[in-house]
């Protein structure tokens, strides 16, 4: 699939982003998004363009466990030149032994903790992006993974606070420049807003000026090619953060390192080109579970991000999303239409945005800025075995 303009020869390089020891060709940084991330669709999305692809959220627990599933999560492809893992727990030490683990067995060139998770059965036991707000646990996760990383580099992504009355992003951003932390990703919503509304840039700019440090990546609404200079343009920050924009669309890394460099060439895929896409992240779901039928039925969530705007009915789209086998969705595919890019109606958000709902809490939660001992021993239950964010 190639963009529909050439390249313009003397066009400048996308400027790189450096984390740590860490250099990327292009300051662009794919989510992790629970459920699409894995090795397959970095793969894919390497494919298109450069930048820093991190997998599915993967628990710290699950992961000192040796849990199989987690082991899986945190494989990385030969290719992969920069191993990047992203760790959500909740309890320092936990957190220190699954970093160790990662470093000691080289398992790791990068390392990012999740405290942006808005999913109300993590906050509501007090985790993701209901953790910051309590200081003195975060600070002794962030210390703890720092320590117990040596050389490899630790980041870590968050959200603006709780709410409007309860933001904690700017004391985060400190204390995680106190603690060595590498870089910062700001997502410019609260827990409240989930993914509604429009993200708060400006939040991105203030946090840039509080840690001057160390670089400072935002996240929220990066859509299109354009969207990811015009970011660092109003924001100054130090690169984008892509999660929502990619669901469907592996393409926009092409997008977004041509915008980066000033080139004027975007991929703007027809119907069939779109369905060889789809067909090439299926070969490495595949491969990736090393079972034709469980990649197969993996892809089936993907189906309908692919075909945002493009004319297929419903039954078509019912057919592809019951595939069982890679020869299935190859004849699907044959039988599509040449239908040409059709404009805006495949661009702009994906996913379900939702609407703001009130924070899933610990009871008292808010009631102090630092945990109590009945909170301490409330955290237990607050690491699940689960991956998402």
């Amino acid at each position: 699939m190639r963009a529909n303009d050439p390249a313009t020869p003397d066009a400048p390089a996308a400027p790189a982003l450096r984390i740590g020891p860490i250099e990327v060709a292009s300051p662009v940084v794919l989510a992790p998004i629970a459920g699409v991330t894995n090795e397959a669709f970095r793969r894919l999305c390497r494919e298109f363009g450069a930048g820093l692809y991190v997998t599915e959220m993967v628990t710290t627990r699950a992961l000192v466990e040796r849990n199989a599933s987690t082991m899986r999560l945190i494989r990385h492809h030969p290719s992969e030149e920069i191993r990047s893992i992203q760790l959500y727990g909740v309890d320092p030490a936990t957190v220190g032994d699954a970093v160790a683990m990662l470093v000691d067995e080289d398992r790791v060139d990068h390392l990012d903790l999740n405290f942006g998770c808005p999913v109300p059965k993590v906050t509501r036991r007090g985790g993701g992006s209901a953790l910051p707000y309590k200081r003195d646990l975060f600070e002794a996760i962030c210390r703890e993974a720092v320590r117990r990383a040596g050389e490899v580099p630790v980041t870590l992504k968050m959200r603006k606070g709780i709410d409007d009355d309860h933001l904690t992003y700017l004391d985060a951003g400190r204390i995680a420049e106190q603690t060595g932390i590498a870089a910062i990703t700001l997502h410019g919503r609260t827990l409240e807003q989930q993914y509604s509304g429009t993200a708060d840039w400006a939040s991105i700019a203030t946090l840039k000026e509080a840690v001057g440090s160390i670089p400072v990546l935002g996240n929220g609404d990066v859509f299109e090619g354009e969207d990811g200079p015009r970011m660092m343009r109003e924001t100054g920050c130090d690169g984008v953060v892509v999660g929502r924009g990619v669901l469907g669309r592996p393409w926009l890394f092409a997008d977004l390192e041509a915008a980066f460099a000033g080139r004027p060439e975007r991929v703007r895929p027809g119907l069939r080109e779109v369905g060889a896409a789809m067909i090439r992240h299926a070969e490495l779901l595949v491969d990736f579970f090393g079972d034709e039928g469980h990649g197969c039925r993996d892809f089936r969530k993907h189906v309908a991000w692919y075909f945002k705007g493009y004319p297929v009915g419903g039954e078509v789209r019912k057919r592809f999303a019951l595939i069982d086998a890679l020869d299935e969705l190859r004849a699907l595919v044959d039988e599509l239409p040449d239908s040409p890019w059709p404009g805006a109606g495949a661009e702009g958000p994906r996913g379900r945005a939702g609407s703001p709902r009130r924070a899933a809490l610990p009871e008292g939660w808010l009631d102090a800025p630092c945990m109590s001992d009945t909170e301490r021993g409330g955290m237990a239950d607050a690491e699940l075995d689960i991956s998402g964010g």
